[in-house]
Order: C-alpha cells, then sequence, then structure tokens
C-alpha cells in the first residue's frame, strides 16, 4: 500500500526572530504539535540550515535530520525558491529583488553566486537523502506576458534561450546527484503554465531532471485547469505544496488584480479548505498519477493568521491522504480465470473453425 506522506509544512512564511520560530528546534516542536510529519526547509534562511556545511559535511546534515527525527519529524526538501529567481533574473528587477542575493555583487557574480547556490542546495540534498528541490525558474519576458505593444519576434525565444543557458548546468548537476530541480510554476516567472514548461522541457530536450512543485493555488489564480495539469504532466510532479486560492471577478477587478493589494484582488491566496481549490480531486490524481513524496503546506492567506492557517492545514491534509488499495472492492464476486472460460462468458464456446490465438 503506497500513499502520499505528510502532513508536511514549509516553514519559509513562519520564521521570524521570537520563540517558538527562531530556530529549527524551536520551530520544529511546535510544528509538530500540530500534529505535522514533516518539515519544507528553506535554504536562504540561516535560522534553519547552514547551506555552506550542509553542502560540505554529511556529518552536519545527518544532525540536522537526527534533530528533526528526535522531535518526530523529517526533512521533506530543501527548498532554494529566491536563488533560483535570481539565477535568471531580468535586471529591471535587481533592485525589487535586491534582498534574496549579497549585496555589492556585480552581473556575472550574482549568476555565480546563484549557481554556487542551486548547487550547494542539490548537494545538501543529496547529503540529506532527500529527491526534490524546489526553485522558481526566474524570468527575462515575465514584463511581455500581455503583448502589449506587440513582442518582437523572436524574443519569447531569446528569452528561453537564455534561461536554458543558466539552468543547464545546474539541472545537468542535480541529475547526476539523483536530484530533481522541481519548478514551482509561479507568476513573476517565465515558467508559469503549462505550455511555458513544455517551451523550456523543448529546449533542454526533455531533460530528466526538469520537473515540478504543483502547486494549484497558483493556477486558480490564472484560471487555468489545475486537475488536468495533473493528468498532463503527472510524471513530471515530484513535489507538491498544498495551497488554497479563490478567483471572484467583479465589475472592478479581474485576472490583473487592478494593483489591489492582496485582500481587495478577484484572485487571492486562502488557508486550507477556505478557497475553490477541490482538493479531493486533487488528492486522488496525484494519487492515480502515482505521486508518493509529500504532501506540504504553503501557508499563505490574506485573511487568516499564520497560526490559525498552520493549526488547521496539518488535519485537513491528514483527511485528504489517500492510501492506494492494494486490492479491489468487487474481488469476494470473483473466480479463477482461463482462456476456454473466458471464450464460454464471450459466447465463443462454439467452434467455427476459426483458429483460436493460442493455437496459431
Amino acid at each position: 500500500m503506497s500513499a502520499i506522506k505528510g502532513p508536511a509544512i514549509f516553514l519559509a512564511q513562519f520564521l521570524r526572530d521570537q520563540p517558538p520560530y527562531n530556530s529549527l528546534e524551536n520551530i520544529g516542536a511546535w510544528v509538530k504539535s500540530l500534529g505535522y510529519q514533516g518539515v519544507q526547509i528553506p535554504t536562504w534562511d540561516s535560522r534553519v540550515i547552514d547551506l555552506e556545511q550542509a553542502e560540505d559535511s554529511k556529518d552536519y546534515c545527518d544532525e540536522l535530520v537526527g534533530l528533526l527525527r528526535g522531535i518526530g519529524l523529517e526533512v521533506t526538501e530543501l527548498a532554494a525558491h529566491l536563488q533560483g529567481q535570481v539565477l535568471a533574473m531580468n535586471n529591471v528587477y535587481k533592485t525589487a529583488f535586491a534582498g534574496f542575493y549579497p549585496k555589492g555583487l556585480s552581473d556575472p557574480e550574482i549568476l555565480k553566486w546563484a549557481t554556487d547556490q542551486l548547487k550547494k542546495s542539490i548537494m545538501a540534498s543529496k547529503n540529506m537523502g532527500l529527491t526534490a528541490v524546489p526553485v522558481l525558474s526566474g524570468g527575462f519576458a515575465w514584463h511581455m506576458v500581455y503583448p502589449w505593444p506587440q513582442r518582437p519576434p523572436g524574443l519569447i525565444d531569446q528569452a528561453f534561450d537564455e534561461m536554458v543557458k543558466r539552468w543547464k548546468p545546474v539541472l545537468d548537476f542535480a541529475n547526476e546527484n539523483g536530484i530533481t530541480i522541481a519548478y514551482e510554476l509561479h507568476p513573476g516567472s517565465d515558467l508559469f503554465d503549462g505550455a511555458t514548461f513544455e517551451m523550456f522541457l523543448e529546449k533542454t530536450n526533455g531533460h530528466p531532471a526538469a520537473c515540478l512543485n504543483y502547486d494549484p493555488s497558483h493556477f486558480v489564480l490564472q484560471q487555468l485547469d489545475y486537475a488536468h495539469f495533473i493528468q498532463l504532466y503527472g510524471d513530471r510532479i515530484t513535489a507538491f505544496h498544498v495551497k488554497d486560492a479563490e478567483f471572484r471577478p467583479d465589475g472592478r477587478v479581474g485576472v490583473y488584480g487592478g494593483y489591489q493589494g492582496w485582500a481587495q484582488r478577484a484572485g487571492r491566496f486562502r488557508s486550507l479548505g477556505d478557497g475553490q481549490v477541490d482538493f479531493k480531486r486533487v488528492f486522488t490524481l496525484l494519487a492515480e498519477a502515482g505521486y508518493e513524496s509529500w504532501a506540504v503546506l504553503e501557508w499563505e492567506c490574506c485573511l487568516k493568521s499564520p497560526e490559525q492557517g498552520a493549526a488547521e492545514g496539518a488535519p485537513f491534509i491528514a483527511e485528504h491522504i489517500i492510501k492506494t488499495t492494494e486490492v479491489a472492492f468487487d474481488d469476494f464476486a470473483g473466480g479463477d480465470s482461463n482462456a476456454e472460460m473466458n471464450r464460454q462468458i464471450l459466447g465463443l464456446s462454439i467452434d467455427n473453425g476459426i483458429p483460436h490465438s493460442r493455437d496459431r
């Protein structure tokens, strides 16, 4: 019997400088008390991981994993979303993303830093026995997502060529070390839906390490069929963020949100169960696709407190996890089978002179 693992929680949105949110041990004890079994660790936050040590020292990784296991938790993944965003960053966003990378770096140094950070995250994941690194792809062309003025011919191809040029060494390194790069398809990045992911796959020749961190909330905000997405790309999903959202357009705001704050947008993130995502369908389709890794709460809600969202999230995920069956519900009515019996059931028991397949 196999099942999606969980519930787990992404620590990034909960970390603060006050206890119990200020260290891995403290926040670990807090999330365990809420019913979580795993934690996804943001590799950019030194309060919960020293990425340099995690890359270089298996002993350090064993200690970190051991600390969490002593609490009753597993490490699900090491996330590198911010470093991925910086790897392929249009220079117009350098100021907005300045908090994502060290100060004072030149453009080549920023690229080198992001590449090194991603490779460190891969090696640290290998040292911990993990299999996926969730990331954002970054992007060069997002400001051209709505073609006005019309996009110059070849612009998108050039953007994806440059993205592949930057990501290919990371993907190769990940593949060599048994790790997948799980892209979270996200507005603001050039990989934001199925079509852009396909473009990326085509330009990387279907790279085996190019996979997905599935998050239905971003698809609700885009009005994309998040259930059909699993049926299309389920074999590439190697990580899963359980996050809810709703889309309620009116005469003032729609998909783009009118520059309003999150609470005033038509599309907004909600705590689990408060939005429109059909998680029964999502968990069913993931089970059918053979997904057996972690279901990780990513809390982002424009109304509810993180404490309430986290407390409600663990039982919500636990209730939705499907343990796939190894028996059929109608086995009680079954019986033995053989070719001659099957022919009789099909009304083919009379010999009509046509050779049976078994006679050929």
